[in-house]
This record gives C-alpha cells, sequence and structure tokens, in this order.
C-alpha cells in the first residue's frame, strides 16, 4: 500500500499524533501530567504562554492533542484560556490572591468546625503520615510533590466530612492556589507550610476547634503574604524545549 505523501515528501503519520491519529488517552495523560509538573515545579513564569505549535514539537503529538490538554488545563483554571490567542500561565492581580486566600480561610474554618466533632485515631494517624510525606519532600526539594502534598493535605481534611460538594469547591480553588504558589512563593518556604501543617493536627487531637480555626486561619494569611508577585506587566517569554526537557513523556518508536 503506498504511503501518504505530505508537502516535503515525507510520509504522514509516521510520529506520535504528527497527523490526526486515534484517540490515546494514555498519551494525553502524560502530555498533561508534564505541562501540570513543570507548573508545580514553578518552571513556568506568570504570563508565559504555552503556544500549541511548539509544545507540539516538544512531545511529539499533533496540535489537536496540545488543544485538548490545554483546555483541561483551562477548565481547571490552571491555566488562561485567551480567546484567539491561546493559553498562557495565569498572572494574578493582587485581588485575586486576596479573594482565594479569603475563600480557602472561610471554608477550611467551617470544615474544621465539623470535623472536630468526628476526630478520631484512624484520622490522626492518617494526617500524620501524610506530613512525613510532606516533609520528606521539602527536605529532598521536590517543588512539584510540595506543592502537590501541600494541597492533598487540606482535601483529607474536607474528605473527612464525606461531603462531595465541600470536596469540589476546595478542588477549584486549590486548582488556582496551587498555581499561585508554584510560580510566586519561594521553594525554600515549603518546610513551613508543613510546620503550619502539624500545628493543625497537633489542634484536632487535643479536639480544639478554636486553636485550630486559629491555626488555619494563620497558615493561610502566612501562605498568601509570601507570594512575591510581580507587578510588570509586560509580555514574558520562554524557551519551553529547555521547560520541558526532563519532564516530556517518552515518545512512540517510529
Amino acid at each position: 500500500m503506498a504511503t501518504q505523501r505530505g508537502r516535503n515528501g515525507k510520509g504522514i503519520g509516521k510520529g506520535i499524533g504528527k497527523g490526526i491519529g486515534k484517540a490515546n488517552p494514555a498519551e494525553d495523560e502524560a502530555v498533561y501530567q508534564a505541562i501540570l509538573h513543570a507548573l508545580l515545579e514553578g518552571k513556568l513564569k506568570a504570563g508565559v504562554k504555552l503556544a500549541e505549535p511548539p509544545l507540539a514539537d516538544i512531545f511529539g503529538v499533533s496540535r489537536e492533542r496540545i488543544r485538548k490538554v490545554l483546555h483541561r488545563l483551562g477548565a481547571e483554571r490552571r491555566l488562561e484560556m485567551i480567546p484567539n490567542r491561546g493559553a498562557r500561565v495565569p498572572r494574578p492581580t493582587l485581588d485575586d490572591v486576596r479573594r482565594v486566600y479569603e475563600a480557602h480561610r472561610v471554608l477550611e474554618a467551617g470544615v474544621l468546625t465539623q470535623l472536630v466533632r468526628h476526630v478520631d485515631d484512624a484520622l490522626i494517624e492518617k494526617l500524620t503520615a501524610h506530613l512525613a510525606e510532606e516533609r520528606a519532600a521539602a527536605t529532598r526539594g521536590d517543588r512539584a510533590a510540595s506543592v502537590r502534598l501541600s494541597g492533598a493535605f487540606h482535601v483529607h481534611l474536607v474528605e473527612a466530612l464525606g461531603n462531595a460538594e465541600l470536596t469540589r469547591f476546595l478542588a477549584d480553588l486549590l486548582s488556582r492556589s496551587s498555581v499561585m504558589v508554584s510560580v510566586y512563593e519561594p521553594a525554600t518556604d515549603s518546610i513551613c507550610a508543613v510546620d503550619e501543617h502539624g500545628a493543625i493536627v497537633e489542634a484536632l487531637r487535643a479536639r480544639d476547634v478554636a486553636r485550630a480555626i486559629a491555626v488555619s486561619r494563620e497558615h493561610f494569611l502566612h501562605v498568601e503574604s509570601r507570594l512575591h508577585l510581580d507587578d510588570d506587566p509586560a509580555p514574558v517569554s520562554e524557551d519551553l524545549t529547555s521547560v520541558f526537557a526532563t519532564v516530556k513523556p517518552k515518545r512512540r518508536k517510529r
């Protein structure tokens, strides 16, 4: 059977997704995880445009597949989708940050008020084990894991109530705040968050709801204060090839 030829005379569709290709959820997920990892590592600066052509070349997939992944990240509010201009890393204003962290404080205060009535040894053990993972990630300097685990700590608190609506609401907040932390918080501050989470666990262990709420409030205020926003509105460029050099998914063999 003859091979379809492109304008340059080369066969079409031999690489990953270079033609239209079939759906490949595993491949989509690999690209998604690579871009998300770069975001959580803080390797992508605020305002950086994630253009489809260079990303398609980097990952060896079609632009359609890249577009699908970028729209997924946009739906999760991890990226900003700008009509007719594509995707970029969010560049939140000071008011954006204040609103997000105010929502975090209000939500968790309500969660802790309910949760303190249901605290048991199993929950404390689960949270303590999670703190050990957080501390290990911070100690080895794994930025992406630190950001992910920091958010997961608050998810554990909400999930202990068994309220799916609260869990979904928190997930939306974390999608935004995790990117804010990754882009604007110094990596050396990760260990501070672990200590603050530990203080929340100790307050829960003592069934001291007032203390738990106070520590949680101070924790979110501290995180907010550690974010160093860039006031420069100028466009930002980034060498995407170097950003994804170590995290890009493997290509299929030709």
